[in-house]
């Protein structure tokens, strides 16, 4: 398996028929665009990384947990588990905007 930083350096990749497949950007996996190499037969090898992350991400979309918010002075505390904090590569210090969606939803981005 290629490394993140080797995927889209290499001029073609060889393909389990034989021919040369073509590095592509815009390849669409699981409605994401990712890049990978096409060859002309059809057969598509997406980078593994990131269709990992992706499949992980739709996993985890189907989950549900149940968090307990913490205090610290006057603030109240949500704690993002690890899971999702790793696929969404969210890190200590990070900016997000929190905004309120309805009376008991609300809305992370960043």
């Amino acid at each position: 398996m290629l490394c993140e930083a080797c995927w889209g350096r290499i001029k073609g990749m060889k393909c389990v028929c034989g021919k040369l497949a073509e590095y592509e950007e815009n390849l669409r996996f699981n409605q994401f665009n990712i890049d990978g190499w096409v060859r002309s037969c059809g057969e598509i090898y997406y980078n593994p990384a990131k269709a990992e992350k992706i499949l992980l991400l739709n996993k985890l979309q189907k989950e549900r947990y149940n968090i307990k918010l913490g205090r610290s002075k006057s603030n109240l505390i949500l704690r993002i588990p690890k899971e999702i904090s790793d696929v969404l590569e969210l890190n200590k210090g990070d900016d997000v905007e929190l905004g309120l969606l309805s009376k008991n939803k609300i809305i992370i981005e960043f």
